[in-house]
């Protein structure tokens, strides 16, 4: 397997250098079992994308004219509830928020009240029986670390749409961040994400080249 490690300024800088090496390097095969069975995949083997300021606004991409926008900060306020709070709709398996909610106290309380030097506060997403859900969450943990006085996510994502999913996914992350370190009482930090199954859908391949410039 090959790991493909992205560093970026920025997340809008972080989906561009994404879109270009999904589509330079990406593996190409049809999907048997999850979203879009029949259609084909550009997936990378593993990445880990490291973004230095993923605070820097704008957080989310701009894109050519002609090319439908991938995300907006009206999606990621709105998409931020199904990250932040148990609110789920009748339709939906699961949200992120469900798990992830009541988790987010205490881990502002762990930092707060014995210190900054642990390896314990992580958040989980999903249990034992996700796995038996059509579709299991994509996001499995956020990961934080308070260093250097900044606070620094960790996420790792199972399988990750590039074209419409990563914007919005880190633009929401980016928001929970700046939330939990003004709360802890430090700086905004990094983010650095992980996946296996980091894709471009075929339908997206022709507009992520405009977007990619290539």
């Amino acid at each position: 397997m090959q790991i493909s490690l992205i560093k970026a300024r920025d997340l809008p800088e972080a989906w561009f250098l994404c879109l270009r090496e999904v589509l330079q390097k990406g593996r190409e095969y049809t999907i048997d079992r999850g979203s879009y069975v029949g259609h084909k995949r550009k997936e990378l083997d593993f990445v880990v994308l490291q973004i230095h300021m993923p605070g820097n606004r704008p957080i989310t991409p701009d894109v050519p004219q002609g090319v439908p926008p991938p995300s907006s900060m009206e999606y990621v306020e709105n998409y931020l509830q199904y990250l932040v709070t148990s609110f789920k709709a009748d339709n939906e398996q699961y949200t992120y928020g469900e798990d992830i909610e009541k988790q987010i106290p205490e881990v502002i309380r762990m930092y707060k009240t014995d210190g900054h030097n642990t390896n314990q506060a992580f958040m989980a997403v999903g249990n034992s029986h996700s796995i038996e859900l059509p579709d299991p969450p994509c996001l499995r943990g956020i990961d934080t670390r308070v260093q250097d006085n900044k606070l620094h996510f960790m996420v790792y994502f199972r399988s990750w749409d590039l074209w419409a999913g990563l914007p919005s996914n880190l633009a929401g992350i980016q928001l929970l961040k700046e939330y939990m370190s003004d709360e802890i009482g430090v700086t905004d930090g990094e983010i650095i994400a992980l996946s296996k199954g980091l894709h471009l859908y075929d339908y997206s391949w022709e507009i992520a080249k405009i977007s990619a410039r290539l």
